[in-house]
């Protein structure tokens, strides 16, 4: 039987782009506020913690994609209700119901306030000159979160670890780079943390399909990116995932 695998937020961006890699290959479900059409999808706010529980009912693994976005000026209820209270709901949830594993859309705005810093603000810049190395950040570096919406994230990595230590739940935290829908570089700083939609659909089956074994882990996901300083050697490691596409092939 195909594994069954419930998606929150499939209505979004990414969510839309796993649909297509995933579907025919997997029992796909879907947990979102508005609907799905084509597949299984329960109705409900993940910021309820017994409207969404229904929905995770014979499921082995959650990607857990939905959230409120981040901003100069995020709205801090809303962060708050998704973010924070949302994603112990999902956890909560999965752990209520046997889930085995949750895949947490994580971000690199855990750590990207480092680009403040040289030479990441100046990469980020695009000011490459006399750029020839820099310190690649890793799953184990210090956090660093930009906004409110980089430490909410941050969070829930942290809450993932907990219900991996206390609960024996196998959480994968995927640090998720710049998605575009035009699915290209729009910026300079793009140039260094871009992700194409195939790379991040890739990195997400992975994580999906990744041994039972692999407990708690952090990866980040971005694409091959010539100017890039987050590491890619761990989620190969681990995962067995390679990005095949690069930033540069779109100058």
């Amino acid at each position: 039987m195909a594994r069954s695998v419930l998606v929150t937020g499939m209505s979004g961006l990414i969510g839309r782009a796993l649909r297509k890699e995933m579907e025919g290959r997997y029992d796909l479900r879907a947990l979102n506020r508005s609907a799905v059409e084509g597949l299984p999808c329960h109705r409900a706010d993940i910021g309820d913690l017994g409207a969404i529980e229904p929905a995770f009912a014979g499921v082995d693994t959650v990607v857990h994609l939905a959230a409120a976005l981040g901003s100069a000026s995020p709205p801090w209820e809303r962060m708050l209700q998704n973010n924070v209270t949302g994603t112990y709901n999902v956890l909560e949830a999965a752990r209520k119901t046997g889930v085995k594993r949750v895949v947490f859309a994580s971000s690199g705005a855990t750590i990207s306030a480092i680009e403040q810093d040289k030479p990441y603000s100046d990469l980020v810049a695009g000011r490459y000159e006399g750029l020839t190395s820099w310190p690649i950040l890793t799953h184990l570096s210090p956090v660093r979160p930009q906004g409110l919406y980089g430490v909410s994230k941050v969070w829930g990595e942290a809450l993932g670890r907990h219900y991996a230590d206390a609960h024996g739940l196998s959480v994968i935290c995927v640090r998720i780079g710049r998605v575009h829908a035009e699915d290209r570089p729009l910026s300079a700083r793009d140039f260094s943390v871009w992700c194409s939609q195939r790379d991040i659909v890739r990195l997400l089956e992975h994580a999906v399909a990744a041994p039972a074994s692999v407990r708690y882990d952090i990866v980040f996901g971005t694409s091959r990116n010539r100017w890039g300083y987050r590491d890619l050697e761990h989620p190969r490691t681990v995962l067995g995932w390679e990005p095949l596409d690069e930033a540069e092939s779109h100058r």
